[in-house]
């Protein structure tokens, strides 16, 4: 079956994700637009097929084998400035496969505040509300005014205000599955065929030649400036790809702690008992309805992993981060999860903390 704007080819999905692991789908389809994306959904889901839909592959570790089902990449991009006289500028509407680095340099080109300390992260724009992305301070939902999507359930197209996408730390509505998306739980499990298919993002930003005030530390000593001050924004743009560069989070084809999920771990939120266990230097930071949020990284290393640790095998951790698990140029993801599983036991066994991974794990279990 075909429809227009759609082709189809082989693929391996290691060649569709910068972890550079994972065997082939049954099907691959790449879709240039809106009604083709739409069709290749429907036509999987009315053949009872399994449905992986793939962005900039930045999150995702798949399993050797493959997916044994029809992997949908959504190609679009473009961005969409509309009625700039009436708003100032300031509303984007983005298509889901837009890259989504191309999105906060527009903005900062433009000077338009909201997005500028999420430059440099991998993937597509469709991506980021559905993990809440965030970093160095920023989350995607606090510049987001609506995502529009195809609803597998009802089988029709829907705008998703701020307010009912139930967004939090690495989490949003858009991030469960069928099965969960009416569960009031916000943090309900996920699965490779989410009910909602992210079409395009409409973004709210603030005109402006300086930033938002800087709240996280680290970016605030290198600019050079106190928390709660602002900056000019391409400085601010610049200064947060140069330090994530310097922790391999910039992708370059040349350098393998790039070849990496990002973040593997999420930073743990504990309730205060549990974060009272830990040693007095332990991070501790401010979580909602009263819990407390401490560092992944510090609790990996304090139990013994330092950077580059798994070297010389196929998978290590960074030899500049340790969040970050890399392929060294031969892994498999059984590799990446050796050494995963070995980083969360290790930080069980140290601290009592169950470390929960961030990519979205595809035919494989941690």
């Amino acid at each position: 079956m075909t429809w227009p704007g759609a082709t189809a080819e082989p693929s391996s999905l290691a060649d569709l994700t910068t972890l550079r692991v994972g065997g082939p789908p049954r099907r691959y389809v790449e879709t240039t637009t809106e009604a083709g994306l739409i069709e290749a959904v429907r036509a999987a889901d009315d053949a009872g097929e399994p449905l992986l839909v793939v962005g900039g592959g930045s999150n995702l570790l798949v399993a050797d084998a493959g997916f044994d089902g029809v992997v949908v990449r959504d190609v679009r991009s473009g961005i969409d400035v509309p009625d700039a006289s009436a708003c100032a500028g300031a509303t984007l509407t983005v298509p889901a496969g837009t890259p989504w680095d191309d999105v906060v340099r527009y903005a900062v080109e433009q000077e338009l505040t909201g997005i500028e300390t999420l430059s440099g992260i991998p993937g597509s724009t469709g991506a980021t509300p559905v993990q809440n992305v965030g970093a160095y301070g920023q989350e995607v939902s606090q510049s987001l005014a609506t995502v529009r999507v195809w609803d597998r359930s009802r089988g029709k197209v829907r705008t998703l205000p701020l307010v009912t996408l139930a967004f939090g730390y690495r989490t949003s509505l858009l991030k469960r599955s069928m099965r969960s998306a009416d569960a009031a739980d916000p943090q309900a499990p996920w699965s490779p065929t989410p009910r909602y298919v992210v079409l395009d993002v409409t973004f709210q930003l603030r005109p402006g030649d300086l930033s938002r005030p800087i709240v996280y530390a680290e970016l605030a000593r290198t600019l050079g400036v106190e928390v709660g001050q602002r900056a000019p924004l391409t400085q601010v743009r610049d200064t947060v790809l140069a330090l994530r560069a310097r922790k391999g989070m910039v992708l370059d084809p040349a350098d393998h702690d790039t070849w990496s999920a990002g973040s593997f771990f999420t930073n743990p939120i504990l309730t205060p008992d549990a974060a009272a266990t830990l040693p007095d230097d332990a991070p501790r930071f401010p979580a909602s309805d009263g819990l407390v949020k401490t560092s992944a990284a510090w609790l990996i290393e304090r139990s013994g992993f330092s950077r580059g640790f798994g070297a010389p095998g196929p998978a290590t951790l960074s030899t500049k981060h340790t969040l970050a698990l890399t392929n060294r140029g031969q892994a498999k993801a059984d590799d990446l999860l050796a050494l995963a599983r070995q980083v969360r036991d290790g930080v069980r066994s140290s601290f009592g903390v169950e470390l929960e991974p961030e990519p979205v794990l595809v035919g494989v279990t941690l």
